[in-house]
């Protein structure tokens, strides 16, 4: 390793006090100096901080953004997920290309340019879009494409590449200049209300834990992740697990296909997410927090610290919150490097201690046993939110809003086809048809809810309610036009995601998301037998044997198409003697070899 290499691991291992658990801070940081993370890097850094080079190999190997390679100057990483292609992403795909001289995964042969292909970044409501060099380039087209690589082979830096025109609200901000927008269209009154910072600590602080707890519980406030587990119930079981090390994680890793909400909160109500977990800390007797934020969202980070400072120096972190005796609190960030998995918050607790993303087998539970093996609240950034509001006006306010058994409000991403992608603030009750409304869609074909994991439904269905008690979501909610191939534009997108996502821990969802994708490829072509059809619908018994949602849904893109739109599927199989369907398609199996050898 040259020295200056080792003076920069030496110098990022330093900053983290030789820490072996801010591991994927380490990496993070070496990588952003040194471009990538070569076998030599890596054993540099195991040495400094005295683990075994296999612990830092592994979790080089896991995460998307780690690189292995130089990856050119500017490294473009353009979304690829569904919403991207709607928006003509393919057309962008082909103008870089061009313009660089090198195909995705390649990097330009005088080093400037490296394109990569990489999943949802976030932005459903403005693609095409990219990251180049962690920053976020919005709403591309071809000949923008062009003049971006242009302008990289000019000498220009990120940031002039960006231009003077940024974003809306608090993209605009001198840490973030962001050309980002927010696109927040409808604003209800728990996460996009009024709301003044440090005011619902100052009601805390008067309380007991317990009391805090049971107004809680009491709201009925439910984790807005997807699960909805009870929140108050949550902090009830950590504050009563043993021991005197407690922690709380807020989960911002959201990387559902169609997903942004969490991204705009960050943006437009940091503090409000901050005071949430404070109030989490003095529910539960924690001392300590994290906010892990995707990767894809490192262009807020020094906005973020900027916010975390001031709120220390208004009394609302660090010691004697609020000026309350005891009452000790504060939160660092920790960004991921680029997997879905991460979303599930054993997954997220490893990535943390600077592991690879896998589930870990439960029980026990982070309540139990989480972070560095003590009991650790895990919660959304929705769901800190909507506690702020009910320290602020109460449980029975809260109450007032939504449906029975869904109280409060949920914030919607809608994107696709429709005339206003954006965020929706609204109470639980409201209908598909409501939403559709709203955002201008017409000619709907179905609607894909709670992302990829979710349901996909048709018109039949859009009278359903957004509900526990009845259309359950995390947030993600794509239109999709009646002139889209269902099955081809949006169902194979999302399999090659799941595919591409697995942790490949467990066997069912290590091998069947990639036979899945196969089979469903198959069916695509016209090649396809309806006991194909039915083998896919028998293989998600087999996939709720994997320990986490990831796995345990992988399949809910395929299998609800199936259920809910059949006849799509029965009309591409082949009508010929199923004994003599051909599986392989052997023109396309040597196409790329008949390219490469001037053959086609």
């Amino acid at each position: 390793m040259a020295p200056s290499a080792e003076k920069t691991v030496k110098s990022v291992v330093t900053r983290y006090a030789g820490d072996a658990t801010r591991l994927m801070d380490v990496l993070i940081d070496v990588q952003d100096e040194l471009g990538f993370l070569s076998h030599e890097t890596a054993g540099h850094i195991a040495r400094t901080l005295g683990i075994p080079q296999v612990d830092v190999e592994q979790t080089v190997s896991f995460y998307h953004f780690f690189a292995r390679a130089p990856r050119g100057t500017f490294a473009v990483y353009l979304n690829d997920s569904v919403v991207a292609e709607f928006y003509g992403r393919a057309e962008v795909a082909a103008a870089f290309e061009a313009a660089a001289g090198c195909r995705f995964g390649e990097v330009s042969a005088d080093g400037v340019v490296g394109l990569f292909h990489t999943a949802c970044i976030g932005m459903s409501d403005q693609e095409p879009a990219a990251l180049i060099n962690g920053q976020v380039f919005p709403k591309l087209t071809p000949a923008q494409a062009r003049e971006l690589v242009a302008g990289m082979r000019a000498g220009k830096t990120v940031a002039e590449l960006k231009g003077e025109t940024c974003g809306d609200g608090q993209n605009a901000h001198p840490l973030v200049r962001a050309r980002v927008k927010n696109h927040v269209r409808r604003r209800g009154p728990t996460v996009f209300g009024d709301y003044r910072p440090g005011e619902a600590l100052e009601k805390v602080v008067a309380l007991s834990s317990a009391e805090v707890i049971a107004a809680v519980k009491s709201a009925s406030v439910r984790g807005r992740g997807g699960a909805g587990f009870p929140t108050g119930m949550k902090w009830e079981f950590a504050r009563r697990a043993p021991g005197d090390v407690k922690y709380v994680f807020c989960n911002a890793d959201e990387g559902e296909p169609g997903t942004f909400k969490d991204r705009v909160i960050l943006t437009e109500r940091p503090q409000m997410v901050f005071e949430g977990m404070a109030i989490a800390a003095y529910a539960v007797g924690a001392r300590q927090g994290i906010l892990y934020v995707r990767n894809e969202y490192h262009y807020l980070r020094a906005y973020l610290e900027h916010v975390l400072a001031d709120m220390r120096q208004q009394n609302w972190l660090g010691a004697l919150i609020a000026g309350k005796a005891g009452f000790n609190f504060d939160v660092s960030i920790q960004f991921g490097a680029g997997a879905y998995v991460c979303g599930e918050e054993s997954a997220l607790i490893e990535s943390a201690e600077g592991k690879r993303g896998e589930p870990r087998d439960r029980p026990p539970f982070p309540v139990e046993k989480g972070y560095l093996q003590k009991p650790t609240v895990v919660n959304n950034v929705e769901t800190l939110c909507s506690v702020v509001k009910v320290m602020l006006h109460g449980p029975d306010w809260y109450n007032r809003l939504g449906t029975e058994q869904s109280k409060g409000t949920k914030v919607l991403c809608v994107s696709g086809d429709c005339d206003h992608s954006g965020i929706y603030e609204v109470e639980w009750g409201f209908s598909v048809n409501d939403v559709l409304k709203m955002a201008g869609a017409r000619d709907v074909q179905a609607v894909q809810v709670g992302g990829p994991s979710g349901s996909c439904i048709g018109p039949d269905e859009f009278d359903r309610v957004l509900a526990y008690e009845d259309l359950a979501t995390g947030g993600s909610f794509i239109v999709i036009g009646k002139h889209r191939d269902l099955l081809k534009d949006v169902v194979l997108n999302f399999a090659r995601f799941f595919r591409e996502e697995s942790c490949g821990s467990c066997v069912p969802c290590r091998a069947l998301t990639g036979m899945a994708q196969v089979v469903l490829e198959r069916i695509i072509a016209g090649n396809g037998t309806a006991e194909d059809v039915e083998r896919l619908q028998a293989w998600q018994k087999i996939m709720r044997h994997n320990r986490c949602g990831l796995g345990q849904t992988a399949l809910n893109p395929i299998v609800t198409t199936i259920k809910n739109f059949r006849p799509l599927y029965e009309g591409r199989l082949s009508t010929g003697d199923p004994r003599f369907v051909p599986s392989f398609d052997l023109a396309a199996a040597v196409r790329d070899y008949d390219a490469a050898t001037g053959k086609g």
